[in-house]
């Protein structure tokens, strides 16, 4: 039983992350297959530990900075930030566009850098920490073009199902929709989307390679609305985009981190 109480915690605590403003004993107990009595254990020893707290009103339970502060700790320590935030940053400046570095982790592609280099009204800003979607995105398409089709539906299998109606008009709807998509990243040698990912959404990608290995450690994109980022201006970005991933890969700090948790992904 003890042996099923840390992903029951984990699973609390991923739950809470995507519910900010707190959810109840009762939503957090079901979600979890607990008892409420069992769950009420767990998330006093959580508020105990300090990170999670209870509203005094509400009742609701909620995390505390304590995560993100864990989090933030881990990305100065690794020397991720140090080492590749100057470089997004400096080619957010060239294009004047959102810059974001995915890192290949548990066999799938999570943003973790950006940097923002467009200053006008209409941009595009995600938050870091999200997983890109294999299927309809031009991340997606850069990294399963380093493995053969059969394991590219592999993975993205693994995933989840391919949900079209939940992206841009131009997502792909079936396993051959994406591996036409992979085929043309392979053969271009980068990763392009217009309109799939989200409607009216574009966006470019190269590869992070590790030099020791050669095992594609991270993707690099550039992203924007379409309107903006056309394909003229994706084609004039794409030098800066492939000159900015080469210099990735040659910082030691960088793939010194990030190398082994792609490795594992591949095995």
């Amino acid at each position: 039983m003890a042996a099923s109480l840390l992903p029951r915690a984990l699973h609390i605590i991923e739950l809470l992350a995507e519910s900010p403003r707190g959810l109840s004993l009762q939503t957090l107990a079901d979600s979890a297959n607990m008892p409420k009595s069992g769950a009420h254990r767990m998330l006093g020893e959580m508020i105990e530990l300090g990170y999670v707290e209870q509203g005094a009103d509400s009742g609701q339970y909620r995390l505390t900075y304590r995560l993100a502060d864990t989090g933030i700790r881990l990305l100065a320590n690794c020397g991720m930030v140090d080492s590749a935030q100057p470089l997004l940053d400096q080619l957010a400046k060239e294009c004047q566009e959102l810059v974001r570095l995915a890192v290949i982790d548990r066999a799938r592609p999570v943003f973790m850098l950006k940097a923002q280099g467009a200053t006008g009204a209409l941009r595009y800003d995600p938050e870091s920490g999200d997983e890109a979607p294999l299927y309809c995105t031009a991340t997606g398409f850069a990294w399963l073009a380093q493995f053969s089709d059969d394991d590219a539906i592999r993975l993205i299998a693994a995933q989840g199902p391919i949900a079209p109606e939940l992206h841009g008009p131009d997502c792909p709807s079936s396993f051959s929709d994406v591996l036409e998509q992979v085929q043309l990243a392979r053969k271009r040698g980068y990763g392009k989307a217009v309109n799939m990912s989200s409607p009216g959404m574009s966006a470019i990608t190269a590869v992070v390679k590790a030099p020791s290995s050669g095992t594609a450690v991270a993707i690099l994109s550039i992203g924007g609305p379409s309107a903006r980022l056309t394909d003229e201006r994706m084609e004039q970005y794409l030098p800066l985009l492939q000159a900015c991933a080469k210099k990735l890969s040659a910082l030691p700090d960088l793939i010194g981190y990030i190398e082994p948790l792609a490795l594992n992904s591949a095995s």
